[in-house]
Parts: structure tokens; C-alpha cells; sequence
């Protein structure tokens, strides 16, 4: 097994850290729903009833997204420096190639809004290499950084939210 580190984002914001943590890290299994209803059509717990260290959460995709659903499970969670480890252990995305992902999450207050840091650390089955031009590399990133940007943009547009 292999494990092979790549950054994801590194973006700045001007949404507020404790909004951006609370919307893509906490309750995202209210607001990726809402935000990407055409890629995301619910998350459940399955594991504890709040986002909380251990539990697990399913995410089931909208149809006519090529994989049907991800699981997904809170590692570590430091709410006041707004960081989180979590692993997708389960689902269709992972194939042959991957035993799981680990991703980090941190947010760092900035002069005008936030700084949002997220590196993924892709855990491969057997001898498999994987490299960010790999389609399932390229992919999740892809997705992450979507799913990042449509909630970025609910916020600001919606300054109530999460306020």
C-alpha cells in the first residue's frame, strides 16, 4: 500500500472562517444538498447523530453522477482552530485502485475573510502509484474544488447563513 499526498486547495475568501467551517465541515450534510442538489441528493449518519470525532456520514449522489455513494468518517475535529481529518473508507469512487482517502482541513482567519487549506492523502491498494493526472486523482480533486466554490459563493450571496 501506497500513500500519495496532494494539495487540493489553498484558497483565500472573504466568507468568515467559522462560516465556511461550519458550512463545508459540519453541517454539510444539510447544506451540499441544497448547494449540489445535481451531484449530491442526501447525506445520512450513519454512525452518532452530529458531526462529532468517530462518527460516519453517507453520501448518496444525484443520478447521472458516476458513483452512487461515499462514506465517509470524522477523524479529528477541532472546532475553535477549525480543522478537520476525515476518511472516505467506502464507495463506488474508491475502485479497484484505492483502499481509502484522507483528507485535512484547515481554516485560518485572514485580514479580509479566511484562508481554506484542504490536502488529500490517497491510500492505494497493492503496489498501485497514483499521480494528480490520474483520472481518479484529477476527478476528486475536481469535485472538492466545486463543491468548495458552490459553497463559497451560497455564502456569500446569503451573508445570514451560518452568521
Amino acid at each position: 500500500m501506497g500513500v500519495y499526498t496532494f494539495n487540493v486547495l489553498d484558497e483565500s475568501s472573504i466568507v468568515a472562517p467559522a462560516r465556511l467551517f461550519k458550512a463545508l465541515c459540519i453541517d454539510n450534510h444539510n447544506i451540499f444538498p441544497k448547494v449540489l442538489p445535481d451531484v449530491i441528493n442526501s447525506i445520512h449518519f450513519l454512525e452518532a447523530d452530529s458531526t462529532v470525532v468517530g462518527c460516519v456520514k453517507q453520501y448518496n449522489f444525484a443520478q447521472g453522477i458516476p458513483h452512487k455513494y461515499a462514506k465517509g468518517k470524522i477523524n479529528e475535529l477541532d472546532e475553535n482552530n477549525y480543522y478537520v481529518k476525515f476518511t472516505n473508507f467506502e464507495g463506488d469512487m474508491l475502485g479497484d485502485v484505492l483502499e481509502c482517502v484522507v483528507y485535512e482541513v484547515k481554516i485560518e482567519s485572514s485580514g479580509f475573510g479566511s484562508h481554506y487549506k484542504m490536502v488529500s492523502h490517497f491510500h492505494t491498494k497493492g503496489n498501485v502509484v497514483v499521480t494528480e493526472t490520474d483520472d481518479i486523482v484529477k476527478g476528486d480533486i475536481e469535485s472538492l474544488v466545486m463543491t468548495y466554490k458552490a459553497v463559497e459563493e451560497y455564502l456569500c450571496k446569503n451573508p445570514q447563513v451560518y452568521a
